[in-house]
């Protein structure tokens, strides 16, 4: 039977106290899983929410194929689908010659993922998918140092509707190709450590040409903005 997955981070401050959610659902259990940590970061938490579900499920379920996780965050679904074999190849290095940020957190999930057959799709957050907008209600309630009443009964007697989706596994690379042709919403730079906005491309050059060591993109939409400071670990 298909399980689904549904991951959600939130942190109040970037470091700040932080929590994650968690809802799995086999087709006869739903179990919401969550939790806080006094300081942490966005990114943290999300890799922590679907490090949490799957040590959850290597406990205990015997479901181990057709398990599909849905997360918001891109910076999950790239860096496990993607990013994290040639980290390991390159022994923790990224290709900048710098060390993977979050390294005992990605090799927690790597564990995590380990005999079980996983799809990994990216959900749009904030956009009205009910699995989403619980997890991000309990991870959210955690980084407020609220206690969230969690779920674990049957899935028939489960309020929130788990099916509903709003984008899957290649949206991120749908959205690359294509990203030079639709209007920028906003452009995106980071200079030492410091993200700016801009609203045209000439400011952000401005800022960043001739400067070693800095980030820049376009975002088309204030979600893709989000995603982008999210990947940067804002």
């Amino acid at each position: 039977m298909k399980t689904i997955i549904y991951t959600d981070g939130s942190s109040r401050g970037n470091p700040g106290p932080g929590g994650w959610g968690s809802v799995v659902c086999d087709g006869e259990r739903v179990i919401e899983l969550g939790g806080r940590e006094s300081r942490t970061t966005n990114n943290r938490m999300e890799i922590v929410a679907a490090i949490g579900a799957l040590e959850w499920m290597q406990g205990n379920s015997a479901s181990r194929s057709g398990i599909t996780v849905r997360s918001d965050s891109k910076y999950v679904v790239q860096g496990i689908t993607a990013w994290v074999f040639g980290w390991q190849r390159n022994g923790w290095i990224t290709a900048g010659k710098k060390e993977v940020e979050n390294r005992d957190l990605w090799e927690r999930l790597v564990t995590a993922t380990r005999g079980l057959s996983i799809e990994w799709n990216r959900v749009d957050g904030h956009a009205g998918v009910p699995g989403n907008e619980r997890c991000d209600e309990i991870a959210t309630g955690f980084a407020d140092n609220q206690s969230p009443s969690l779920y674990d009964g049957v899935a028939s007697s489960y309020t929130i509707d788990l099916s509903v989706r709003a984008s899957v596994t290649g949206t991120e690379k749908k959205k690359k190709s294509s990203s030079s042709s639709i209007r920028a919403y906003s452009y995106l730079s980071l200079v030492d450590g410091r993200l700016e906005k801009h609203k045209t491309w000439a400011e952000c050059e401005a800022r960043v040409k001739g400067v070693r060591g800095t980030k820049f993109k376009k975002s088309v939409s204030a979600d893709d903005e989000r995603d982008i400071a999210r990947s940067w670990g804002f």
